[in-house]
């Protein structure tokens, strides 16, 4: 039988704790939730590897080191309210409750919101929820937010998520729009938003996030 346990301290040993991802709170939350509980029975094999796993519709689990670094780069502090965009099954949004006060998912369908309902509670995170909207549009409802993170590549972060930070709050996502894209965190500070970029990456493109096309004359 496939030792899970075993896998999952390897993987934070080899791909995480190598990718200058230190901080005892971020390792514990990957050493302590159980990635493969979040993928469907067909890739489970998958989890703990190197690479990006499809794992539902237009939904992708972001290779662990592209994701530990993006979480290192939020700065997750226990008392941030932490907005998780395109959550999928929820496992992004279950690492990132074991560092804030409060998550909320963010996912589009009835079902997407059920499943990942339900494998929250499974998982033993109280303090998380996930909700159904436009991921564009983001939850204003919820806000402001200390971060918000996104699941995926975008060629562009929507001047509504940027309205969704609190003051000093940061959003960190992969910028794409071509074949390397650039994990970048923006960071809120009264009326103004600065970016800075912390590492190259590349992710399939969130659907309805593609570049729009340009005309050469």
């Amino acid at each position: 039988m496939f030792d899970f346990a075993k896998a999952r301290d390897h993987m934070v040993e080899s791909q995480i704790r190598t990718s200058d991802v230190t901080e005892p709170a971020i390792l514990k939350a990957f050493r302590t939730t159980s990635r493969e509980r979040f993928m469907p029975k067909s890739q489970m094999a998958l989890a703990y590897g190197d690479a990006h796993v499809a794992i539902d519709q237009d939904r992708v689990m972001l290779r662990p080191r592209d994701f530990a670094k993006l979480v290192d780069a939020a700065d997750i502090r226990p008392s941030d309210i932490v907005l998780d965009i395109a959550c999928g099954r929820g496992y992004s949004t279950a690492i990132m409750a074991r560092l804030a006060d409060t998550v909320v998912g963010l996912e589009t369908s009835d079902e997407a919101v059920d499943k990942a309902t339900d494998l929250l509670v499974k998982e033993g995170i109280n303090n998380a929820a996930v909700v159904k909207g436009d991921l564009k549009v983001g939850a204003s409802e919820h806000g402001p937010f200390n971060v918000i993170f996104v699941n995926g590549a975008v060629s562009e972060v929507p001047k509504t998520w940027l309205s969704q930070l609190a003051n000093k709050g940061r959003l960190v996502c992969i910028i794409q729009n071509g074949p390397i894209g650039q994990a970048t965190v923006y960071t809120k500070s009264g009326n103004a938003v600065g970016e800075r970029v912390v590492f190259d990456s590349s992710a399939p493109i969130l659907a309805g996030f593609t570049p729009e096309p340009s005309f050469v004359f």
